[in-house]
C-alpha cells in the first residue's frame, strides 16, 4: 500500500473516534458571497484570477492552539504522524535508521546560503512533534495559546472530525482571510507591508535564513491574538503558521485569462485533482498535496512571500513541519 493510501485508510479510521458537541464559541460568522480569487502580482500559481462565490460558514477565530489539540489528545488518545515510525518500504532509499518518529524543524543557519536549497534550514528532527517543537528536550509549556505545529493534513482533519466541523476549502480560506475587501489589496489591510513601520502580523524581518531582527518581536510561533484581527474579526490570517486547506494542489494550467466580472460556484476553484497533485520534481513520490494557505513566521520579504491571502503553496500530505497547522469552519 502507498504512502498516500495509509493515509487514507487512516483517515478512515478517524469516523470511529469519540465526537464533542459542535462550538461555535471562539468562531466568527463570515456571510457568504463572491470575491476575485488569486493574484496578478506575485506567483505564477496564484493566477489567474477568476470570481468566484461561497456559501456562508463558520470560521474558528485563530489557528487550533496546542491548548485546544490537547483537549482533542486528552479525548481521543491520538497519535500524531510525527509520533510514528515512518516505514522505510514507504520511502525508497531511506536510511532504516532513521525510520524513528520525528518531523521538519527550522534551524536556522549561522551564514548565508542558497535559497534554491531548503535542506539548508530544515532538518528531520528525531523527536520533534506537537509537543516537542524543537526536539525531545524541548516542550510546549507556556505555549499553549500559540499555534499547534507539526501535523500532517491527516492530523487536522482528525481534530476536525473529533470537533464535528470541517477543514475549509481554499476559497472559503481565502474568502475569510480577505476580511470582506474585494479590492485587490495585497495584504488584509492594504499593500503596504509594514504601514509607517507597524508590524502587523508574524513574519519573517531581515535576510532569510540566517538574518532575523525580530521587529515583531517573535523569532518562532508567537501566541494567536498578539497581531491585529482582520476585518471578519480573525487572527493570523497573514504569518504565524501556514494552515491547511482541503484541495489538492497544483500549478495552474495554460489557460485563457477569465472574466473577473463573471461569477461562478465552483468546489474547487482551481480545478486541481488528486492524480494532479503529485511533486513534478520528485516523481517516483507518488505523495499526493494539499494547499496551504496564509504564509508563516518563516516567509520574508527576500523570500517566500506568501504572507497574502492570495498566496498558496503545495504541501504532501505526510510532511509535519514546525510552521504548519491549521483552522477549522463549521457549514450549518
Amino acid at each position: 500500500m502507498t504512502v498516500s493510501g495509509k493515509l487514507n485508510q487512516r483517515i478512515r479510521g478517524m469516523q470511529g473516534l469519540p465526537k464533542r458537541t459542535p462550538d461555535l464559541n471562539g468562531m466568527v460568522r463570515i456571510e457568504g458571497g463572491s470575491f476575485t480569487m488569486g493574484s496578478e502580482d506575485f506567483y505564477p500559481e496564484e493566477q489567474p484570477l477568476r470570481r468566484v462565490r461561497v456559501d456562508s460558514f463558520w470560521m474558528d477565530a485563530t489557528p487550533v492552539t496546542n491548548g485546544d489539540f490537547a483537549k482533542f489528545v486528552t479525548a481521543t488518545g491520538y497519535r500524531t504522524f510525527a509520533e510514528i515510525p515512518p516505514d522505510p518500504e514507504d520511502y525508497p532509499g531511506m536510511d532504516p535508521q532513521l525510520a524513528q518518529p520525528g518531523s521538519l524543524v527550522f534551524v536556522r543557519p549561522g551564514h548565508p546560503v542558497p535559497l534554491s536549497d531548503w535542506s539548508q534550514w530544515w532538518h528531520f528532527g528525531l523527536g520533534a512533534d506537537w509537543t516537542h517543537p524543537l526536539g525531545p528536550e524541548s516542550s510546549i509549556d507556556g505555549m499553549e495559546d500559540h499555534p499547534v505545529t507539526h501535523v500532517t493534513y491527516a492530523d487536522a482533519l482528525a481534530y476536525a472530525e473529533w470537533a464535528r466541523k470541517s477543514l475549509p476549502t481554499e476559497a472559503e480560506w481565502e474568502y475569510a482571510a480577505r476580511g470582506g475587501h474585494d479590492d485587490g489589496r495585497h495584504y488584509q489591510w492594504g499593500d503596504e507591508l509594514a504601514p509607517e513601520g507597524k508590524m502587523l502580523a508574524n513574519y519573517w524581518q531581515g535576510a532569510f535564513p540566517n538574518e532575523n531582527t525580530y521587529e515583531d518581536g517573535w523569532e518562532r510561533t508567537s501566541p494567536v491574538r498578539t497581531f491585529p484581527a482582520n476585518d471578519y474579526g480573525l487572527y493570523d490570517t497573514i504569518g504565524n503558521v501556514w494552515e491547511w486547506t482541503r484541495d489538492w494542489f497544483a500549478m495552474p494550467k495554460p489557460i485563457k485569462k477569465i472574466n473577473a466580472s463573471a461569477c461562478c460556484t465552483i468546489d474547487n476553484p482551481r480545478g486541481a485533482a488528486k492524480r494532479e497533485s503529485f511533486d513534478p520534481c520528485n516523481p517516483g513520490m507518488k505523495i499526493a498535496r494539499r494547499v496551504t494557505k496564509g504564509g508563516s513566521h518563516l516567509c520574508a520579504e527576500n523570500y517566500c512571500r506568501r504572507y497574502r491571502p492570495a498566496a498558496r503553496q503545495g504541501q504532501a500530505i505526510d510532511t509535519s513541519t514546525s510552521h504548519i497547522g491549521f483552522r477549522c469552519i463549521f457549514r450549518d
